[in-house]
């Protein structure tokens, strides 16, 4: 009888961990989070240096692109210019790598990808898959920065001051408060 209990323990768990997994997510047909549009700066490696200028890049890519998500009153507006631009961030891109003596160029789609649950200031993006600017350094394996285009939580609107939060320097900081 105890074996019979445990096996009926056994298959009820099994068949809980399929449909837990099915339902949040675990299924190829995943929704796209329609309401924001994300990017992501991908460094061609974990160096020091790509690192580094992986947030110089990021710094010009975001003055570049401010002007024109300044403009953008929904989502599918700011995918359309930022689809528009792609050569223009390259350009910028590049440039960048060029003055600080690297080899590798940049690669720039908007397309959608996986982003984990991120907290932006009182905002969590849960996990799941995102319409996204994907910038790819180099080979575009290193760490990454990521953000939201639009609604504009990393670029502000018509001036050259650029807003940049991190999520784990307000834990720090709520947390020594």
């Amino acid at each position: 009888m105890k074996k019979l209990l445990a096996v009926l323990c056994a298959v009820a768990a099994v068949i809980a961990t399929v449909v837990f997994v099915s339902r949040a997510g675990g299924n190829s047909e995943q929704i796209v989070k329609n309401d924001y549009l994300r990017i992501h700066v991908r460094a061609n490696s974990n160096s020091q240096t790509d690192q580094s200028v992986k947030y110089i890049v990021k710094d010009e890519v975001v003055k570049y692109i401010t002007p024109y998500a300044a403009q953008c009153t929904d989502k599918q507006t700011a995918m359309r210019v930022i689809s528009g631009i792609l050569g223009g961030i390259e350009q910028v891109c590049d440039k960048v790598l060029k003055e600080h003596g690297f080899d590798y160029t940049s690669r720039a789609s908007v397309r959608q990808e996986e982003f984990p649950t991120r907290v932006y200031g009182d905002l969590t993006l849960e996990n799941g898959l995102y319409d996204a600017l994907i910038i790819e350094l180099g080979s575009g394996t290193g760490d990454n920065w990521w953000c939201v285009i639009y609604p504009p939580l990393c670029f502000t609107s018509g001036t050259e001051n650029v807003e940049y939060r991190s999520a784990i320097y307000d834990i720090i900081k709520k947390f020594f408060d």
